[in-house]
């Protein structure tokens, strides 16, 4: 009696993973020339008689000129050679007045090195002399440069490095005494899903989010100008007491007219930029605030107008219709500052390590320490050597290109009906 047997099962394809590990002879397939429509997917095309798997891609368009990189297993279909693909591409590369380059090796990228980093470099202009000083730097401290690609091209010219190969507080350190003297911005930041996931920004008034000191514009309407502007220098270099000084500058404005806030307000004038960085990250689901050593009679204005999601500040006493020459209420300094963002943050549901503080002040410099990302901008010497990184153009909305937004997203979101 015979017993049938039962099918075979089917051969199984090869798994993925066998084909593309570091001893699988691989092709590095480089195409370049003037960019048109199309391509990209013409080089794949031809690649996919020959039972090809893609390893890695990189594709750049720079001024009208296209490179295209390849990275493919060894032809694997029957009856084809290594040979017969490269004369293929050729051949097709030189219909469409390509160029291409073909280079036989085995395995993917070599593996990038402990920690990775993202360097931002903001030049107004950006040279080639202190492009060349950055990337010197970077390789002395061990790092590798990835990949380098245009975040913005105005209102500056921004870059960004994807660095591995050195720690991130290393490469900070190295690099803030080089753009210091080169006269370019550079920010580092480490690497990972945390950078996108900062969501919540608070920032400084004075000399930050407007370019006035509020106070300033309230004295010269006192009469008291020059005096205030001289103590509230001192205040924000470090040398006094900001709670000291605050009390002695108010007192100055005692008697003012209450409707001399009105006036204020209307002399507020914003920072070049603000009001594209609070609507781009407001659209790109972000929470802003602000904190000011100012005044919440100019902060609440501020709030209205600008749809943010928190303000805090000092409170001009009003009495009778005047200014008492006195502020109500806790004082927002330099710690205060630092307490309302930890207070912003756990109201926002947002961990103290995905919040940014933008500010300018030795007043600020406990808000910037506190933060995920602490910007200094335009800011006093003392500040920016403490603080995480500098900003010194001034437009505001730069800190996107910190945060690893494109001037193509800011546009784009612009774009979008509200």
């Amino acid at each position: 009696m015979s017993v049938s047997r039962p099918p075979e099962p089917a051969q199984s394809p090869e798994p993925a993973a066998s084909r593309q590990g570091p001893d699988v002879p691989t092709l590095l397939v480089k195409i370049f020339g003037k960019d048109r429509p199309g391509i990209t997917a013409g080089l794949f095309d031809t690649l996919a008689a020959y039972s090809v798997d893609v390893v890695d891609i990189e594709q750049v368009v720079t001024r009208g000129r296209i490179v295209l990189c390849a990275l493919v297993t060894a032809p694997t279909a029957d009856g084809t050679t290594e040979g017969e693909l490269r004369a293929t591409v050729h051949s097709w590369a030189e219909s469409l007045k390509l160029q291409a380059e073909i280079i036989s090796g085995t395995g993917d990228n070599r593996p990038r090195g402990v920690g990775r980093s993202h360097v931002t470099v903001l030049g107004h202009p950006l040279t080639a002399e202190s492009t060349a000083a950055i990337a010197a730097r970077i390789t002395s401290t061990g790092g590798n440069i990835d990949r380098i690609f245009r975040l913005a091209k105005y209102p500056v010219t921004a870059v960004e490095f994807a660095v591995s190969g050195t720690g991130t507080a290393e490469l900070r350190t190295a690099l803030a005494p080089e753009a210091a003297g080169i006269g370019v911005d550079v920010a580092v930041v480490s690497a990972g899903l945390s950078r996108r996931a900062q969501r919540l920004v608070v920032m400084d008034v004075d000399s930050t989010l407007i370019q006035d000191e509020v106070i300033e514009l309230f004295a010269a309407h006192a009469g008291c100008e020059a005096e205030v502007a001289e103590v509230t220098e001192r205040a924000m270099r470090g040398e006094l007491d900001f709670e000291q000084s605050l009390h002695a500058r108010v007192a100055l404005l005692a008697g003012l007219d209450v409707s001399v806030v009105d006036k204020v307000r209307s002399e507020v004038r914003l920072t070049p930029g603000a009001r594209t960085l609070i609507r781009t990250l407001k659209r790109l689901g972000y929470q802003v605030g602000v904190v000011s050593g100012g005044f919440t009679q100019v902060t609440d204005d501020l709030r209205e107008r600008l749809g943010l999601d928190f303000a805090s500040a000092n409170t001009l006493e009003v009495v009778d219709g005047k200014l008492t020459g006195r502020v109500t209420g806790d004082i927002v300094d330099r710690a205060g500052k630092a307490r309302l963002l930890r207070s912003f943050a756990a109201e926002a549901g947002v961990p103290l390590a995905q919040t940014v503080a933008i500010g300018d002040g030795a007043n600020d410099l406990d808000m910037l320490n506190t933060a995920g990302l602490g910007v200094a901008f335009n800011a006093k010497p003392v500040v920016r050597e403490a603080a995480h990184t500098a900003v010194n153009v001034p437009f505001l909305d730069t800190v996107l290109y910190l945060l690893g937004i494109t001037r193509e997203e800011v546009e784009a979101a612009d774009g979008l009906v509200e």
